[in-house]
């Protein structure tokens, strides 16, 4: 694929792409996974679950821990994140004057429940942008790397897969970007190795003001 291709759709990941979340979210998962009696480091937190859905990183906790946890398990660390998230939470550097200057069409698709993505979103100021085009992993049956809820936004904003590109900052965003058949710009701004993301389909960047002319989007001002 060839980044000269049409391009009708840009979508964004949230959590680490759009919101500087990744640090934040990734010091509370420690917490969290230690109180329940897993210690894992930052980057293996990062390795194992950065990008991924809530029901995964459930999942796998159960597996590691040999026992379901109840339904509420998370109420008691609910407040944690959003201690933090109110009080440290902003947009990714760059992000904003990038969407500025894409003269295009854009949405979000993120393994975030819907609560959880607009609240981002609308903490760092950045819902009306995209208010009405967000897609969440709740919509669909499989999370990344499935393709399936890049698949799902893309038929519901109207556009064939091979016209849409992806922006993620996760191993598993691009591997959904791939096999959902659609090109990726992998930023590395946040806790993400470079190698991670590299790869076939796949134009690795670390500065959001570059995007725009990654993209070949850039609007006439």
């Amino acid at each position: 694929m060839s980044v000269a291709e049409p391009i009708d759709l840009v979508i964004f990941d949230c959590d680490g792409v759009l919101v500087d979340s990744e640090r934040l979210s990734v010091e509370v998962d420690r917490r969290v996974l230690a109180d329940l009696g897993w210690t894992l480091t930052t980057e293996e937190i990062v390795h194992r679950f950065v990008g991924r859905s809530a029901a995964h990183f459930r999942a796998d906790v159960e597996a590691h821990l040999g026992r379901p946890l109840p339904d509420d398990w998370e109420a008691p660390y609910q407040q944690w994140y959003l201690e933090v998230f109110e009080s440290d939470l902003t947009a990714v550097e760059g992000v904003e004057a990038a969407i500025a200057a894409i003269d295009g069409a854009m949405c979000v698709a993120s393994s975030g429940s819907h609560d959880k993505i607009r609240r981002n979103l609308g903490l760092t100021g950045l819902l009306p942008t995209f208010d009405g085009r967000i897609f969440s992993a709740d919509d669909v049956d499989e999370g990344k790397p499935a393709p399936d809820l890049f698949l799902h936004a893309a038929s519901r904003m109207g556009v064939e897969p091979t016209r849409c590109v992806v922006v993620e900052d996760s191993r598993f965003g691009v591997a959904a970007a791939r096999a959902a058949g659609m090109r990726s710009f992998g930023y590395v701004g946040g806790l993400t190795p470079p190698s991670w993301l590299d790869g076939e389909g796949t134009t690795v960047f670390a500065d959001m003001a570059d995007l725009p002319g990654l993209l070949g989007m850039t609007a006439q001002r």
